[in-house]
């Protein structure tokens, strides 16, 4: 069997399970649910798009064809494994043979991509929301940023501007005689309708004689809804969008020293997401915020403009203490779904080193799958190689995003669709494939990602039908399809068809543990818990997941019944214990020592990356650097924190350079800049090396830190690492002179206590 990284690189698609038991009693015993992690764009070396349109099976079925269908070449017939309905080929296809076969349905194109005959769409939008609240420097930074973007779009690509402080301003971009602008009051609450009669965008003018009329189905030219005012193609508008980026000022409103700034960021989103739902409903838009900090003004505000009144931390929010969180999640989930309903992303950047209200304004980027970035403030890398990083371009020259998708599951009649765990919103679709259980956007067999990139990756969880267990015919296999539809960047319409099949095994079968991917089902079971913490108690969460542990081991390990001693996983289920320890203490689930703003942030990304990038922010990677030989990975463990070693963590969100004490004091001695030291030269600057490439590939850029032993930033080590050595049973503070390791001052349990009381609970059969 190919090993599931390579099944990952061909379909985009991890399982946690790849023998499915035959009833749907054994599947719930098997406590992991059947999932899998998908990434529905995966880039895939020398694959290219067909430009046909994809054959379907009859009504109600429409499952494509693909490489699991009984063909009758000579019958010119195909049977449709999902509903087992027999169909004709189309005309074109009278010269199939068993040795002329379309792609389709050969077995290397278990995913092919089609172009379809469609219209192309209208190019993409862009349209910048920017925060004139920051001070100078900021400002300046952020501007010049803008004005470089500008550069890196497509020339066709639509463009426009909304900048807000105390008021939200429309830039109208196509008039260059003079800057002119539409104001709006930021403390006052707008109706779409309001929004889009003050800029003049709800009426539609009569058609005049001669002008051409649109086709049926096809949207109006913009010009007759007026937004051409306000959003205009790159290679119009650039000199004018530029010349209004470099006179752009701080806000003008005086804000005295006991007060925060008036800030009215729902306002100005709203009045964007009303401009861009009256003229390009269903068209690839981006709406991206820029914002320096809280909404202080006006709807969906964060925190009230007097500083003594503190920003909401997460024991405001759990006291009930925190008087606007409610009231501003309603009002930005209200925007989220009109924004999804019509197809539009939005982006938010943060520039700012307190909290801005990411809390309340998670939906916005959750619901359309947007890029969410925290940095310090707009001078700052991460902020602006981040946002650099957003305008990437494929091989052929063209963004690397994609818009307006559906994601459409079919599965054969054996197996049930549960849900989906990922940036979307549900397209409502019931049909007979929609399982009973419910796990994250459920009750649904199709979903609607707003944007959607070569990395976006969704969950999704599965179930068994048959109530009994049914005799397994052998070779019998579970299919399923998934089918993405989306608008590609050069307009295109594309399809992307992906099939798999997975054997049938009967209940006893070793098949069944031997099939399981415990990397996959760790990340799968980590998108469970976020997605239960949002709505339960923190604590509960955690109880969850030690249950689910435990019935695990019970289950699949082997052992005698009160005899921890004898407790054996075998290999495929041996880490699996370990990235839980990890999930169990880590920042998604952990609140402690983390603002509401840093945990949204922190959800997002998990609920959006690929296997190995989930796994790394769960258990970071460490790489120990020394004399000793080629640097090499080590224990994520405090043993491994040495004085003659340096350290290379990557946790994902950060990248951390530590020096040992003793390396330290040669480097602060200037040895490495001695010629016979040359090799301690090369030492040091390996893992440099290292964390630049790392740093090249990132989105977001994760924020680099170099430390010492001692210094204050050794905390991000600290807290990462497993305490196997404390103060508590290394001899006091310092050194355990056995491991050689530094002692951790924490209260928290070792990864080996953790595994002891998993063995002593797993044996008794107690969860």
């Amino acid at each position: 069997m190919n090993t599931f990284e390579e099944i990952e690189d061909r379909d985009g698609i991890r399982l946690s399970w790849n023998v499915w038991p035959s009833s749907r009693l054994e599947a719930t015993r098997m406590v992991v649910p059947i999932g899998c992690l998908f990434t529905p764009l995966k880039e895939r070396e020398g694959v290219q798009a067909f430009q046909y349109e994809p054959v379907t099976c009859k009504m109600p079925c429409r499952a494509i064809l693909n490489p699991y269908c009984q063909i009758d070449v000579r019958g010119k017939l195909w049977i449709c494994p999902f509903c087992l309905q027999r169909n004709q080929f189309p005309p074109h296809y009278k010269d199939i043979s068993n040795t002329n076969l379309p792609a389709e349905l050969l077995g290397q194109y278990t995913t092919i991509e089609y172009i379809l005959n469609k219209p192309p769409s209208l190019p993409p939008i862009f349209l910048f929301v920017v925060d004139t609240c920051l001070d100078e420097v900021d400002l300046k930074a952020l501007k010049d940023s803008l004005v470089v973007s500008l550069s890196l779009l497509p020339p066709n690509a639509m463009v426009g501007l909304i900048t807000y402080g105390t008021m939200a301003q429309v830039h109208e971009l196509g008039y260059s005689d003079c800057p002119k602008s539409y104001v709006f009051r930021g403390s006052k609450e707008y109706t779409a309708k309001q929004i889009q009669d003050m800029l003049g965008l709800g009426v539609v003018p009569a058609m005049r004689p001669g002008q051409p009329q649109p086709r049926p189905g096809q949207p109006a030219p913009p010009q007759t809804f007026g937004a051409a005012r306000f959003l205009l193609p790159v290679q119009q508008c650039e000199f004018t969008l530029t010349s209004i980026l470099e006179q752009l000022q701080q806000d003008p409103w005086p804000v005295s020293n006991d007060k925060r700034p008036l800030r009215c960021t729902g306002t100005a989103l709203s009045v964007a997401v009303g401009l861009l739902e009256a003229a390009y409903q269903n068209t690839g838009a981006r709406i991206i915020l820029f914002a320096g900090g809280p909404c202080t003004e006006g709807p969906g505000l964060v925190v009230g403009p007097e500083l003594k009144e503190p920003i909401r931390s997460h024991n405001d929010i759990e006291k009930d203490v925190a008087k606007h969180v409610k009231k501003a999640v309603k009002f930005y989930e209200s925007l989220a779904k009109r924004a999804a309903d019509k197809g539009h992303v939005i982006d938010i950047f943060t520039g700012c080193l307190d909290q801005i209200g990411l809390l309340e304004m998670k939906s916005l980027v959750n619901l359309t799958n947007g890029f969410l970035t925290i940095s310090d403030s707009f001078k700052t890398a991460i902020f602006k190689q981040t946002f650099m990083r957003l305008f990437n371009k494929d091989a052929e020259g063209h963004l690397q995003m994609g818009f307006n998708a559906t994601l459409e599951v079919q599965t054969t009649r054996e197996l049930r669709v549960c849900g989906l765990i990922g940036p979307a919103i549900s397209a409502n679709k019931k049909t007979a494939c929609v399982g009973e259980t419910e796990i994250g956007i459920a009750g649904t067999s199709a979903w609607k990602f707003c944007g959607i990139t070569p990395k976006t990756t969704a969950s999704l969880y599965f179930e068994v039908a048959a109530q009994q267990q049914q005799a397994v015919q052998p070779g019998s296999r579970g299919l399923v399809q998934f089918v993405t539809l989306y608008q590609h960047a050069s307009g295109q319409y594309r399809l992307r068809v992906t099939t798999v099949a997975r054997n049938w095994a009967d209940v006893n079968s070793p098949e069944i543990p031997a099939s399981f991917d415990q990397e996959a089902a760790a990340v799968l079971m980590a998108r469970i818990a976020i997605f239960k913490a949002e709505i339960d108690d923190s604590p509960d969460v955690l109880r969850w997941l030690d249950r689910m542990l435990i019935r695990l081991c019970q289950k699949f390990a082997d052992y005698r019944k009160d005899d921890p001693s004898s407790f054996r996983l075998s290999d495929n289920f041996s880490i699996y214990p370990q990235f839980m320890f990890h999930l169990r203490r880590s920042q998604f689930l952990q609140v402690f020592n983390n603002s509401p703003d840093e945990t949204a942030f922190y959800r997002h990304i998990l609920n959006r990356e690929d296997v190995n990038n989930s796994l790394i922010m769960i258990q970071p990677t460490l790489m120990s650097y020394s004399f000793d030989g080629p640097p090499q990975p080590v224990l994520l463990d405090s043993i491994s924190i040495k004085p003659d070693v340096i350290l290379l963590l990557d946790t994902f969100f950060h990248i951390l350079i530590w020096h040992g004490e003793t390396v330290a004091q040669w480097r602060k001695a200037k040895y490495h800049e001695q010629a016979e030291y040359a090799n301690f030269k090369m030492l040091l600057e390996a893992p440099k090396a290292d964390a630049q490439e790392l740093l090249a590939e990132r989105f977001p850029l994760p924020r680099y830190i170099d430390c010492d032993q001692g210094g204050s930033q050794e905390r991000f080590l600290k807290w990462k690492v497993n305490p196997s050595t404390t103060h508590v049973n290394a001899g006091g503070y310092g050194y355990n002179a056995a491991s050689q390791g530094q002692a951790i001052a924490t209260d928290d349990v070792s990864l080996q206590v953790f595994m002891e009381h998993l063995k002593k609970l797993s044996v008794s059969g107690s969860s």
